[in-house]
């Protein structure tokens, strides 16, 4: 059987989980077409964990999108803090992190909440989770959610978070989600009293996209030229 199955990347640093990922699926992915009438390079299975999520470099330079001034700042406030869900109320987007894990339609569950108090209840409970589908809504649309769980526990004194994908743009959206999925780990450790423990990323298909091809090239590069430590 074709394909890139079951990969590992393990990283003490958000920045260097992120690059490794890139470098793993532009090497060894396989390419696959799409639903959007292009090509993607695809890992089917892609495991990826950050030993110390708040452990210097936590933000790649090497990241085109966070480039743009003000970009990740807006996007912790979209999730941490539902600075769109305006949009999705008037129907102008089709959903956002915040609204489904803070607000999960139609009877707007507080779905972090529950695990901060699951929790703090039984801290070494295996119930402590968040989902984002929701099938009436999401099963017909063209871009459904990506995320689809959120899973904590604690250990150690520390907080535990693993989040699932079903799908993932790791050149021009994993960084960032890994960025403010962490600070959504460090606000409910900080609601417990705990300190942050390992992040683990799960992504069903990890890919990058063709008409990103020649930005990845740039990247590696550079990665290549400098031994990979400078860019992040």
């Amino acid at each position: 059987m074709e394909g890139s199955f079951g990969v590992l990347i393990r990283a003490r640093t958000v920045a260097e989980a992120w690059e490794e990922s890139i470098l793993k699926c532009w090497r060894d992915g396989i390419e696959v077409p799409t639903e959007y009438g292009e090509k993607s390079r695809e890992i089917l299975g892609l495991l990826v964990v950050v030993e110390e999520p708040f452990s210097e470099p936590r933000i790649h330079k090497g990241d085109i999108n966070i480039a743009i001034k003000g970009s990740l700042q807006r996007y912790v406030e979209e999730v941490l803090n539902g600075t769109l869900d305006w949009a999705v109320k008037e129907g102008k987007i089709h959903y956002t992190y915040h609204e489904r894990l803070f607000n999960y339609p139609p009877s707007g569950i507080n779905q972090i909440d529950y695990m901060v108090e699951k929790l703090r209840r039984v801290k070494y409970s295996r119930r402590a989770q968040a989902i984002t589908w929701f099938p009436e809504k999401d099963m017909w649309v063209d871009s459904p959610p990506c995320l689809q769980r959120i899973w904590c526990t604690v250990r150690g004194e520390r907080l535990i978070m693993h989040t699932s994908w079903r799908s993932r743009d790791i050149f021009r959206a994993m960084h960032m989600n890994m960025l403010v999925m962490t600070e959504l780990q460090k606000m409910i450790a900080e609601k417990l009293g705990l300190e942050v423990g390992a992040y683990l990323d799960f992504s069903n298909s990890a890919h990058i996209y063709e008409r990103s091809y020649d930005d990845v090239k740039r990247f590696i590069n550079v990665v290549e030229r400098r031994a990979g430590s400078k860019l992040i």
